[in-house]
């Protein structure tokens, strides 16, 4: 909208030699050719276009009859693909308008796949994103496109209270009712299906809880610049050591009193005029305008639950690590020292990355997650 494009003045050719026996258009020379050229194109997009229309009407259809209902998803990933789409087609770019850095390069699909293994061949290629405090599935639109481009299915969830989820933040009273959609939906699984959970911020703290609980279903975990607990540790206990000395996030928390001033906090806000420093420095200007009108508090109680953690359940299931390493909302340091404390299978490095990579390196993030699902089993 509102941009002027000029035609370039016309530039005469040279006349082609004809060839005899050589069939022509109507409507004289290689015009005609075009216009008919075009509009074969235009019948075999109209023709696909009716043909995807009437496969998902067929499913729709199916899903009436099977169920009685249709399941709302917040994933796209249950679509059909794109049989007839070109070969070696380049993975959609990111809604970015940054230029791309080495570190975050525009990744092509052969550079993703390792042609001796097939998706078919993972031991799930099920991702289950789980998002962070104040965020919501909503976060994630980059890493589920990019997945489900690369053929893996995904599911993103809305814990209590976030994203579109109606609950209200402040009468959340505890871990597993925060994380109560993610557990309903490990719940649901088929005997015998695995995904890959995936935790960012709080949401590491989630994807703890959930493992505990279905360590059968869970094939390996990855915490994205989020809170990896040990057992009998809070969220709060490993923010506490770094307090002080984290300025910035301070300065923007802002705790509500649902129940009044003379009690306990019930949620932590963010000041929306300190997002960008704290959680976006490195993320494009739209994402971080998305996040400004999406994000809601924080739910206090959950922060404060220390979480028991067993070998034999949590301690069974693979777990990685990405570290960002611009972030400001956990820090480095912060995020070296849960690593220490408690050392995963691997660490991987998203460098030039902010706190949201969905956001500031969503290539190099894709391209981690689909390296963590392609590792063997043990």
């Amino acid at each position: 909208m509102g941009l002027c494009f000029s035609r370039k003045s016309a530039v005469k050719k040279r006349p082609s030699k004809r060839l005899t026996n050589q069939s022509t258009a109507v409507g004289g020379g290689g015009t005609g050719s075009n216009r008919w050229s075009r509009f074969r194109s235009s019948k075999k997009d109209d023709s696909f276009a009716q043909d995807r229309a009437l496969a998902a009407a067929i499913l729709f259809q199916q899903q009436l009859q099977n169920g009685g209902r249709v399941p709302f998803d917040r994933s796209t990933s249950m679509r059909y693909s794109n049989c007839k789409s070109k070969k070696n087609q380049a993975l959609p770019r990111s809604s970015s308008s940054r230029s791309r850095s080495l570190t975050d390069p525009l990744l092509q699909p052969h550079q993703l796949v390792n042609k001796e293994l097939t998706i078919d061949d993972l031991e799930t290629n099920h991702f289950v994103l789980v998002h962070g405090g104040g965020f919501g599935a909503w976060c994630w639109y980059k890493t589920i496109a990019l997945l489900e481009e690369a053929g893996f299915k995904v599911t993103a969830v809305d814990l209590t209270g976030s994203g579109i989820h109606s609950f209200d933040t402040n009468n959340i009273t505890s871990l597993s009712q925060y994380a109560k959609p993610l557990t309903d939906f490990l719940e649901k699984l088929a005997d015998g299906e695995k995904v890959i959970l995936v935790g960012h911020d709080f949401g590491g703290a989630c994807i703890s809880f959930a493992m505990e609980l279905y360590p059968s279903k869970v094939s390996k975990a990855i915490f994205v610049a989020a809170t990896m607990l040990i057992s009998g540790q809070s969220a709060l206990d490993i923010f506490s050591d770094k307090t002080n000395s984290n300025d910035l996030m301070r300065q923007s928390q802002v705790f509500l009193y649902a129940n009044g001033n003379d009690k306990p906090p019930t949620a932590i806000d963010l000041d929306k005029s300190l997002l960008r420093d704290l959680l976006f420095n490195h993320s494009p200007a739209k994402d971080v305008a998305l996040a400004s009108v999406s994000m809601r508090p924080i739910p206090f109680s959950p922060v404060l639950e220390k979480l028991p953690l067993s070998n034999i359940k949590y301690g069974s299931i693979r777990r990685f690590y990405v570290e960002t390493t611009e972030d400001n909302a956990i820090p480095i340091a912060l995020q070296q020292s849960m690593i220490n404390q408690n050392p995963p299978e691997r660490v991987f490095h998203l460098k030039g990355a902010d706190h949201s990579p969905f956001f500031s390196k969503p290539q190099a993030l894709h391209k981690i997650l689909v390296e963590i699902s392609r590792i063997p089993p043990i």
